[in-house]
Formats: structure tokens, sequence, C-alpha cells
């Protein structure tokens, strides 16, 4: 899997979501990011958030985000020596 700009935008804003507030959503008018705007958009059309302008994760995309934030725990976890 090639992680290309875009992807890396994505993943970027996906991780600024709290899972903690399911009625919170993304604000994209405290980000006013013209690449995090394309990645919101980008996101809906994937059915992972509910509008263009940011919204609410859908239940696929609080799925999404669990197994994200998940591997990034797992990846930021220090290895132990051999």
């Amino acid at each position: 899997m090639h992680l290309d700009p875009e992807l890396i935008e994505e993943l970027s804003l996906l991780r600024r979501i709290s899972l903690n507030l399911t009625d919170e959503g993304i604000d994209l008018s405290s980000i006013g990011d013209p690449a995090m705007i394309a990645a919101a958009e980008r996101l809906c059309e994937k059915g992972i958030i509910s509008r263009p302008d940011g919204g609410q994760l859908t239940d696929r995309g609080r799925e999404a985000v669990e197994h994200m934030k998940r591997l990034f725990n797992e990846l930021s976890t220090p290895l132990e020596p051999i």
C-alpha cells in the first residue's frame, strides 16, 4: 500500500477525532487548511464522515478510526530488547 499525500492528510484529519464524545463532529472552521478541507470531502465520498464540510463519523468511519487508533498505539509502543 502506497501512502500518498492525500491518504496521509485523511489519516491526519481522522486522528483529530475523539471517539469519547459521540456527538462531537469535525470542526473544519477551526482548521482552515485547504488540504484538510479536501481530505474531509474525500472522506465523505468514501462514507467515513457524514458531510463534506466535516460532520460526524459514520458507523463505518467510527470503526475505521478505532482500527487506525489501535494501529497507531501499537506502532508507538516501544519494543522490548531481544
